[in-house]
């Protein structure tokens, strides 16, 4: 696996390829890399000839209070979980490289709508950010491919809007959330977690499961939202938000939609824990659900 930390030096290799006439998927991290990173590589080799990774810690979507400064950095352990895992080349840029006349008079990238909500209104510019990060890596990169995990659902959603509306050349591919044994979705910041607040923080995915649960049901989507609030509560979290929108634009849910992903953000202790579920209420749906 090469390493490689300047634009030029990248665009070489990936022309390189490209000229040899093969594909090329492109996995963006910020590194401190879990087995959940390693599971888009995995599927990124299944999509493409060659597979590149990026590691950066972006600044942009970083609010002023957040863990910028703490985010742990673990580039020698993540290279060779790369190379293990059959990652082609690590780009790592410097900040510098990446905004050469500092954040705060870099061109952005917004999506709106989208970015405004949910973790959006909770982390005011940090869809900013990450649009704009991940538009400029794309712009480098050149991918044919690029694969995200479903876990940042939202994430997910924006990047696809983005692409969409800049008219890129880029196929968006989510993955499936990578959890732990217990049901914790798997997160480069569960490491703030202590042993005690480590064993609590499976709550999250069942208060979700039980939300699903009730929607198939019948339940009103917000008794659904208010019982699932209180539960978290209730078990020692502190809910940033639980809520029902609908799976494509992230609208608030109404009785009438049936494509729903449930969403929910809580703190516990240091680490900001997030989560969702999808949910597609029809009649097969309930009554399977009903029978289990």
């Amino acid at each position: 696996m090469k390493t490689i930390d300047t634009p030029e030096d990248l665009r070489l290799q990936v022309g390189a390829w490209r000229a040899a006439g093969e594909r090329v998927a492109f996995v963006p991290t910020m590194g401190n890399l879990h087995a959940g990173h390693l599971t888009l590589i995995a599927e990124a080799r299944t999509r493409a000839r060659r597979v590149v990774a990026s590691i950066f810690v972006n600044p942009m979507q970083f609010g002023p209070a957040e863990d910028l400064d703490a985010y742990p950095r673990t580039l020698a352990r993540d290279r060779e979980l790369l190379e293990a895992a059959g990652c082609d080349l690590l780009f790592v840029p410097g900040v510098s490289t990446v905004y050469p006349r500092g954040s705060e008079a870099q061109t952005r990238v917004e999506v709106p709508g989208l970015s405004d909500v949910l973790c959006g209104e909770s982390r005011p510019g940090h869809f900013r950010g990450v649009a704009t990060v991940v538009c400029k890596l794309f712009n480098m990169v050149q991918p044919d491919v690029a694969l995200f995990g479903e876990k940042d659902f939202q994430q997910l959603l924006v990047i696809r809007r983005m692409v969409e509306d800049l008219a890129m050349p880029v196929e968006i591919v989510g993955v499936p959330t990578v959890r732990e044994s217990d049901g914790l979705a798997m997160s480069s910041r569960n490491g703030y977690l202590s042993a005690a607040q480590r064993t609590l923080a499976p709550t999250l995915r069942r208060v979700l499961t039980t939300a699903r649960r009730a929607l198939l049901e019948g339940a009103a989507v917000a008794s659904v939202e208010r019982e699932a609030d209180a539960a978290l509560r209730e078990a020692g979290l502190a809910p940033d938000y639980v809520q029902v929108r609908t799976a494509d634009d992230l609208r608030p849910a109404t009785e009438a939609d049936r494509d729903l992903v449930i969403l929910a953000a809580a703190y516990l202790g240091r680490a900001r824990l997030i989560d969702n579920l999808r949910v597609q209420l029809d009649t097969n749906a309930a009554l399977q659900q009903t029978l289990r």
